[in-house]
């Protein structure tokens, strides 16, 4: 317990220092594939996020999902890809293949869909390889591009903002 709390702080430092020397640099190309980071400990209502994301004309090919989670029971399984934070080495690194494959697609947009920063969360959206992130505007304004100001629980209204602006951008 007290070990964890000592990995969570090194891992937040870790983040910032990285952070500190971020240049953002946009793409301005279009939009074709997307990565969603999603935390569980908001709410396990993932598929309405996706179809919310597929109303705007995107297929479910076109869409790559990540899970975190506090805990992970061992007899838990699940239909697709999930983290924790004991997949999170103390170099500031992540062990589990699933999660370096994520982090290392070249995602046209990322959307981070947690309001509450933990380290495993803020180091995969950094880590990313994605040419546009978006986000929550209570997280780290230095992790994303674009910022949206809405609750979490308003799937409906975030889609809708990120949509109108992603068509204002001329990303989709």
């Amino acid at each position: 317990m007290f070990s964890n709390k000592i990995k969570d702080f090194i891992i937040k430092n870790n983040v910032k220092k990285r952070l500190s020397n971020v240049k953002h640099v946009a793409s301005n190309d279009v939009i074709k594939t997307i990565g969603i980071i999603f935390d569980e400990t908001i709410s396990n209502d993932k598929e309405s996020l996706i179809k919310e994301i597929q109303k705007f004309g995107f297929q479910s090919s076109q869409i790559d999902f990540i899970a975190f989670r506090e805990t992970i029971k061992k007899t838990e399984v699940f239909n697709y890809p999930i983290f924790s934070m004991k997949d999170v080495n103390w170099n500031a690194s992540f062990e589990k293949e699933e999660v370096n494959q994520f982090v290392n697609k070249k995602f046209d947009l990322l959307i981070s869909y947690y309001d509450v920063e933990k380290p495993a969360l803020v180091l995969l959206t950094h880590n990313s390889k994605a040419n546009f992130k978006v986000g929550f505007a209570n997280t780290d304004n230095q992790l994303h591009h674009f910022m949206i100001q809405s609750d979490t629980q308003k799937k409906v209204v975030f889609t809708e903002e990120l949509f109108k602006y992603l068509k204002i951008l001329k990303k989709i």
